[in-house]
């Protein structure tokens, strides 16, 4: 089976630009098209994050209509630039999302490689986190089906990846978390957002990978350096998480064209 996963759109109302002069929903479109030629086509599409940029009613209803041509299901995650509220009301035609409680924790059965997903948002904080009740109910979501390969995915990654002002936001349950997925065996990959770059490292004794964004990246300035944040123009894209009985799961980069950004 085959999973899309995109990440950090960063959709505004319609008709604006992200940051003044990013047209982040013509991107978007770019990746929805590219994701609907794809052969094989995808057996679904995983949102890891920051789906709009600043949490708006209006932006999700734009994000809908950019979503609505995908040929395949779609799973949506928050991200920190993410509203719970304004995602749930306007994805309230999700039955995978939680209706209540503080995080829209979830877990996706319906394919051969089972999809767990974490919220990892701190309500005003770039910073991820995720709370001890979090732990133990991904330990116990992970004990009732080990022999079930799965993904377990959230926006922001648990783990250092070099680049100075992301580091340094650091990621609070981390360790624990790293326990509980070194415990399962069957774990095959944990997939993340947020640094709108293509990052591969180990995380509790699995691969982790960090998707590129659909838009925009962040600059690619390594420890030591002093780095601060900003945007540059990359190619946008997205991963494919292929998963094949007897192989296991293999993880491609694609990417789509990159539109000259709006003066």
């Amino acid at each position: 089976m085959l999973i899309a996963q995109i990440t950090d759109m960063h959709i505004v109302d319609a008709g604006q630009l992200t940051l003044g002069s990013i047209d982040t929903a013509a991107m978007l479109g770019r990746t929805v098209a590219r994701l609907n030629a794809l052969s094989p086509q995808p057996d679904a599409v995983l949102v890891t994050g920051d789906l709009t940029d600043t949490g708006s009613a209006a932006a999700y209803e734009h994000l809908r209509t950019l979503l609505a041509p995908l040929a395949v299901p779609f799973f949506v995650m928050p991200g920190n630039h993410d509203d719970r509220s304004a995602l749930r009301t306007s994805f309230a035609d999700h039955p995978y999302l939680p209706r209540k409680g503080p995080s829209l924790d979830y877990v996706i059965e319906d394919f051969p490689l089972r999809l767990v997903a974490l919220d990892s948002v701190v309500p005003g904080q770039t910073a991820g986190a995720l709370t001890g009740e979090q732990i133990r109910w991904l330990d116990g979501c992970l004990s009732g089906r080990p022999d079930t390969p799965t993904i377990v995915a959230l926006h922001h990654p648990p783990f250092a990846i070099g680049i100075g002002f992301l580091d340094r936001l650091g990621f609070e349950g981390a360790p624990a978390l790293a326990q509980v997925i070194a415990r399962h065996d069957q774990v095959q990959r944990v997939v993340c957002g947020h640094v709108h770059r293509n990052v591969t490292a180990r995380f509790g004794g699995v691969v982790a990978s960090i998707a590129p964004s659909t838009a925009h990246a962040m600059p690619l300035s390594l420890w030591p350096s002093p780095a601060s944040d900003g945007i540059t123009y990359e190619p946008p894209g997205f991963h494919l998480h292929y998963w094949q009985d007897g192989i296991g799961l293999t993880t491609h980069t694609a990417h789509t064209a990159f539109p000259e950004p709006v003066r």
